[in-house]
């Protein structure tokens, strides 16, 4: 599992609360690993318990103060051990692309509804990723660490690019299918008498 990796990674990126890290989540590492927040806690305690991190030395956990937590040299050994191993693809699992494949027995009725949405939401995301582009990647930032984040962006830019196209090519395909409301039933079971 790559969460703890992901939380290594953000915490050597700089030291973070619970509540911080779940806040990058949302903004950066997320769109590529998502986590919710008691995924993020639990995470945090089996790393502190594993000895990869620990609460940032003088952080004493009162109410309403967060504590703060640091990678330890272990877990940037573990870390630095998962970046240099292999993992083989994980197979595609989505929804859309079944839903796609089972219109083919039972008709696309709603189907094509459905590819406009993916693909404004598609469209959405892909112009969120171009202005992080254009805002955090200026001309001239050439960092080894810049340069592999933004190689990060642009896959997930080329991911976006290629559902837009293949949503533009599934509703060249699929037929529009009108909604037909039911017709009405007839005979006994509907309470009309015979």
């Amino acid at each position: 599992m790559s969460l703890p990796h992901a939380i290594l990674t953000a915490l050597l990126e700089k030291p973070s609360s619970g509540l911080e890290l779940t806040r990058r989540f949302d903004k950066s590492i997320g769109y590529f690993w998502s986590a919710t927040h008691q995924q993020i806690y639990r995470e945090l305690g089996r790393l502190e318990e594993a000895g990869l991190i620990r609460a940032l030395p003088g952080q004493v956990p009162v109410r309403g103060r967060r504590k703060e937590y640091e990678v330890l040299p272990e877990g940037s050994a573990e870390l630095a051990r998962w970046v240099a191993g292999s993992q083989d693809p994980k197979p595609i699992r989505d929804p859309l692309l079944l839903r796609v494949r089972a219109a083919g027995v039972v008709g696309a009725q709603g189907l094509a509804g459905e590819l406009r949405r993916h693909l404004e939401l598609h469209r959405g995301q892909l112009a969120m990723y171009e202005a992080i582009e254009a805002k955090d990647f200026p001309p001239g930032r050439d960092s080894e660490e810049d340069r592999l984040r933004r190689l990060v962006l642009h896959g997930g830019i080329g991911l976006e690019t290629f559902w837009l196209r293949w949503l533009e090519e599934a509703l060249d395909e699929v037929p529009e299918v009108l909604e037909v409301p039911a017709a009405p039933e007839r005979g006994p079971a509907a309470g009309v008498p015979e």
